[in-house]
């Protein structure tokens, strides 16, 4: 059995903002739907904790995940290191290691943003855009297309001790299982049965029926680094994307 029970959590609220890019605007009609399986994962052996099994820094750490996949699909596996992690969860969330009651976590959609501005330890973020997060072939494209999406739960407390996190029966949504909190992972593979996720220094993989139940926000990250590497995919209108980015600018 997992024993998840000591490990932190840290996406602290949800926030919205009525400019965010959708990502289903940009992706042509004649897009063929995303394949049945897809795995970014790339055999990386060793994930890093990236501080969140003592800090409540997952909206920084699972950016740290995201260039570990990218880096490893186009040349060379880049793991960040614990201090720059510390640094930006600092800079972005305000955590202050003198004072404890700082480690509470942070925003997606802020974290975004600011990695959007100002790069992250000079990986830059181009964009990003909102797969609808019920959408299951949307979130599948998603991760076809840019090798992951980045999202946010709430878990239940029986997600603690899951080998796979899956619906308890008979529960819902915060029902029977109890509510555990808020978490950031960034997911590069999917399935049939459902999809994984890069948390606590290892894969974890969860039901589809979990995903629907728990998922609460999705946004598709556009790396600077991954369309460089690879290009715009096929069927993504990059350049329109941009020409709705510089009238938000």
């Amino acid at each position: 059995m997992a024993d998840h029970s000591t490990m932190k959590l840290g996406r602290s609220a949800i926030k919205t903002d009525s400019r965010t890019l959708q990502m289903a605007r940009y992706l042509s009609p004649t897009l063929p739907p995303a394949p049945s399986a897809r795995d970014w994962t790339h055999g990386i052996a060793n994930w890093g904790y990236m501080l969140n099994n003592t800090l409540s820094d997952c909206t920084i750490a699972g950016i740290g995940h995201a260039i570990q996949v990218w880096s490893a699909n186009n040349g060379a596996e880049i793991t960040i290191p614990d201090p720059v992690i510390l640094s930006y969860y600092e800079k972005w969330d305000g955590y202050n290691p003198a004072d404890p009651g700082t480690d509470r976590g942070g925003i997606e959609i802020d974290v975004l943003k600011q990695w959007q501005k100002s790069g992250f330890d000079q990986h830059k973020l181009l964009a990003f855009a909102d797969p609808v997060y019920t959408n299951l072939g949307e979130i599948r494209q998603a991760i076809n297309l840019f090798g992951g999406v980045y999202i946010g739960l709430n878990l239940p407390n029986s997600a603690q001790t899951q080998e796979v996190w899956d619906v308890v029966p008979n529960g819902g949504p915060n029902a029977e299982a109890g509510s555990w909190g808020g978490h950031c992972v960034f997911v590069p593979a999917y399935d049939p049965n459902g999809f994984t996720c890069i948390t606590w220094g290892a894969p974890k993989t969860m039901t589809n029926a979990f995903w629907l139940a728990y998922v609460d926000e999705a946004h598709t990250l556009l790396s600077q680094d991954w369309i460089d590497q690879q290009g715009s995919p096929a069927g993504f209108n990059l350049d329109q994307l941009k020409s709705d980015l510089s009238l938000i600018h």
